[in-house]
């Protein structure tokens, strides 16, 4: 397992906050014992700078960015922050080249496969393969000897593979895109568009994100972080009275249920 930044043992509490989710740009913070990793750059990266601060992190200060794939509300703000913040940029080599090609540059870039575990200090990052519409997108499982958070944005299906790799979390967050019953009733997108988003190289449904986190539920996961939100198909209120109803039947009524938003940064959640 390469080690892509040398620092001692990371241990301690571990957090993460998520500065912003939905079509218009996604990007989130983990930190734990000092080490700071910035997930996405789908922000313009004044909002990333600004929302970094709300939540009381030095864009400098930041150790590395992980990229889940080269979607525009995923990299927006990753050309002018890596001017002003030159940190490494963890990604595979395909999605590297798609984003290089779309003018993005600067930064240290630093390579890996899906599939493959790396370290950044003492912080491990286990990746792995998920279906979206992209070149090669991928999901993460970032953590310590005594926390480990998932991180699982856009796909259009959930493998056996990506479950067995979400698995023993302390926390996870999760796109929850749509709502089937919406979708089909939504007037404002052609039928080729609805086609594309329920595909299997779309986004997650309500349904999907539920069958899957009752699939992964266990005593020790403490929170679910759920984002990516569509504005016309979908509301935090269905979504979360969905789950509730999921996890209390299957003895994790426990389990901490929030949705971040699209315009502002959430708290910090600790795992």
């Amino acid at each position: 397992m390469p080690d892509f930044i040398g620092r001692g043992i990371v241990s301690g509490v571990m957090r993460f906050a998520v500065l912003g989710s939905g079509s218009g740009g996604n990007a989130a913070v983990v930190e734990c014992g000092g080490l700071r990793l910035m997930i996405d750059a789908g922000l313009s990266a004044k909002q990333l700078s600004l929302r970094l601060g709300q939540v009381g992190i030095d864009p400098a200060s930041l150790d590395g960015i992980l990229l889940t794939h080269e979607h525009g509300d995923h990299v927006r703000g990753l050309k002018v922050f890596l001017k002003q913040n030159p940190v490494p940029v963890f990604t595979t080599q395909a999605t590297a080249r798609v984003v290089r090609e779309s003018g993005i540059e600067g930064g240290i870039w630093k390579f890996f496969e899906a599939g493959q575990m790396f370290a950044i200090g003492g912080i491990s990052v286990e990746t792995f393969a998920i279906q979206h519409d992209a070149v090669d997108p991928v999901g993460f499982v970032v953590g310590h000897e005594t926390q480990r958070l998932g991180f699982l944005s856009d796909a259009g299906f959930v493998t056996r593979s990506m479950t067995e790799r979400l698995r023993g979390l302390h926390g996870i967050f999760v796109e929850a895109n749509y709502d089937e019953a919406l979708l089909e009733a939504d007037t404002k997108r052609p039928w080729s568009i609805k086609q594309r988003i329920s595909s299997r190289h779309g986004h997650l449904s309500n349904s999907q994100v539920a069958e899957l986190i009752r699939d992964i539920a266990h005593p020790a996961l403490g929170r679910v972080v759920l984002g990516h939100l569509s504005s016309d198909c979908n509301t935090p209120d269905i979504i979360l009275s969905r789950l509730r109803a999921c996890l209390s039947e299957t003895g994790h009524g426990h389990v901490d249920l929030h949705c971040a938003c699209q315009d502002e940064p959430t708290a910090w959640f600790e795992l």
